[in-house]
């Protein structure tokens, strides 16, 4: 997401290499290369003896690191889900670190034939990887009313989501949705302006992007992958931007750093031992960051260590 000049760092970029705690000689994987500023970070930090593996499943981000840092002898290239991580056989020795940075990216959104944008008119897509799944249109085209409305409110938490799914269908009896615009448009018309300054779509933009490319799923593959390929010591970073991934990772990263409440009415259960332990709690994008970068505002990392897990 950018590169590492000082006028395009990716977010939260001195708190991510601080949290991964670069060793010259250690493996680490940059699961969502995006246009690679963080992984640029890695690189340079690591000596001959280090090695760096990288992930994504846009082939935008996959061409951008072919003809960048996959040049480089000490870097591997995967184009795929970091959800797919632990069945890289790059991985099977042990990483020292893994990096997930959440959401779309600023050249996705930029880009409107990717269809991410309610800003920008396109084709209705929103797929990261354009070359496999349902894309938003098709989605639109087939869903039931509750289906869409359960998505709108489940991952956009938007109040109205009966209400634009009723519309969604209506129209599209008509003619389908093809058009970021056209989607816009009509969510528009229903939601009206809100006071929190958000564009109407906003949510429901959201929320579709969530559903189409499994992002929460993924992330809960993508974190048990990461801690079963981390080594004892190796370090997981993960930037989220909004509510629902942050909840997964806290949730995620303290059932394994926290015993369970005990319970003296359930039979007893084998001594807990920690697998991971939490570094600090949530960290945020300090001020200068935020007004240079304004989608640092809602961007959250949490940092976790593996330890000895139990025999």
């Amino acid at each position: 997401m950018g590169t590492t000049t000082p006028s395009h760092l990716p977010v939260m970029y001195a708190q991510v290499l601080d949290a991964l705690c670069i060793r010259p000689e250690g493996r680490y994987l940059d699961g969502t290369f995006g246009r690679g500023g963080h992984a640029r970070g890695v690189l340079e930090r690591l000596g001959e003896g280090g090695r760096l593996l990288l992930m994504d499943k846009d082939p935008d981000a996959i061409a951008v690191a072919r003809d960048g840092l996959a040049r480089d002898p000490r870097v591997a290239l995967y184009r795929g889900s970091f959800a797919d991580l632990a069945a890289w056989d790059a991985t099977a020795d042990g990483l020292d670190g893994v990096l997930f940075d959440l959401g779309v990216s600023s050249p996705q959104l930029d880009e409107a034939r990717r269809g991410f944008s309610f800003g920008k008119d396109g084709p209705l897509d929103m797929r990261m990887d354009p070359d496999s799944g349902e894309s938003a249109a098709a989605w639109l085209a087939r869903a039931d009313e509750a289906e869409i409305a359960d998505v709108l409110w489940t991952y956009g938490e938007e109040r109205m989501s009966r209400r634009i799914a009723r519309a969604i269908v209506a129209r599209r009896a008509e003619a389908p949705l093809g058009r970021t615009g056209e989607l816009a448009e009509l969510i528009a018309a229903i939601v009206g302006r809100r006071d929190n300054g958000l564009h109407p779509a906003t949510r429901s933009f959201q929320a579709i992007r969530i559903h189409i490319n499994r992002e929460l799923a993924d992330l809960e593959a993508g974190l048990a992958g990461a801690v079963s390929r981390l080594r004892v010591g190796g370090r997981l970073a993960v930037i989220s931007f909004h509510s629902l991934e942050d909840r997964i990772v806290k949730q995620f990263i303290n059932a394994r750093a926290k015993a369970p409440p005990a319970n003296r009415r359930m039979p007893a259960v084998e001594t807990f031992v920690p697998s991971l332990r939490a570094i600090g709690g949530a960290q945020r994008a300090d001020a200068a960051e935020t007004r240079a970068n304004p989608r640092a505002r809602s961007a959250v990392l949490r940092v976790a260590e593996r330890l000895e897990a139990a025999a």
